[in-house]
């Protein structure tokens, strides 16, 4: 079985992606960063490997997605409908965009942002009542 994941993104700038999601209360590895790339510590057994494009270009043999394009939506849990909204404003006020409004559901609250290289990103709270194992 899988025991954890890494989710690897490629960005213009490490130190202006660096104080961006440390803005939104992420913390790195310095174990896996260089001048070039970071590992990004989201939760326990999951990372994001932020890695410069030429970094990232050197793991492929195809082009990089540009920003008028998408190739992933990466959706992150939260604790609380207030844990979306205050990671959401955060990003806002950080240079995120905003690509939707505010969703309430009832047993489900979801907002997204677009980061400073493009990747979407969706924060949610369900309510763990409503789950059905």
């Amino acid at each position: 079985m899988i025991s954890s994941i890494f989710v690897n993104l490629p960005i213009s700038n490490l130190a202006k992606s660096v104080a961006f999601f440390s803005g939104l209360g992420f913390t790195f590895n310095q174990q896996f960063t260089s001048e070039d790339s970071t590992c990004m510590i989201v939760g326990s057994n999951i990372y994001v490997m932020l890695l410069e494009r030429e970094k990232f270009a050197g793991f492929i043999d195809k082009p990089i997605a540009d920003r008028s394009t998408t190739e992933a939506i990466l959706s992150l849990s939260c604790e609380s409908p207030e844990e979306v909204r205050k990671i959401s404003e955060d990003a806002f006020e950080l240079g995120a965009r905003r690509v939707n409004e505010p969703q309430d559901i009832g047993f489900m609250y979801s907002w997204g942002f677009e980061d400073l290289d493009g990747h979407l990103w969706d924060l949610f709270w369900m309510n763990p009542d409503h789950i059905q194992n």
